[in-house]
């Protein structure tokens, strides 16, 4: 089962828009409000594990580039394991989740 909230913001001032995905079955259920909840559901289960519960490793080099103010905080359950994962877009790396992760954010996969 997989029930998520996203609450993203364009930029600091700016106001909070709040999505819900809600699945199972690798189905989205009633109660979803992403503009495409198939993509989101698919981007969730092909990097969720990786991205929300990421496994201790070496340091990452991200190339210093700043990919915009956008924050997005992702909070909820995915297949029974509790998640609390924020996106930015401050370096490569981030920029890098926000976008294998952009369906589940509201935008389109790039």
């Amino acid at each position: 089962m997989i029930d998520l909230t996203i609450s993203i913001r364009e930029d600091p001032g700016a106001p909070e828009h709040v999505f819900r995905l809600l699945a199972g079955d690798g189905q989205p259920h009633a109660g979803t409000t992403l503009p495409d909840p198939g993509a989101a559901l698919a981007a969730v289960e092909r990097f969720g594990e990786d991205i929300f519960f990421p496994k201790p490793g070496p340091p990452k080099l991200c190339t210093q580039q700043y990919g915009g103010p956008q924050v997005a905080v992702v909070t909820g359950t995915f297949h029974g394991r509790t998640v609390h994962s924020t996106f930015t877009r401050t370096d490569g790396c981030e920029i890098a989740r926000w976008k294998a992760m952009a369906p589940l954010l509201g935008g389109a996969a790039t």
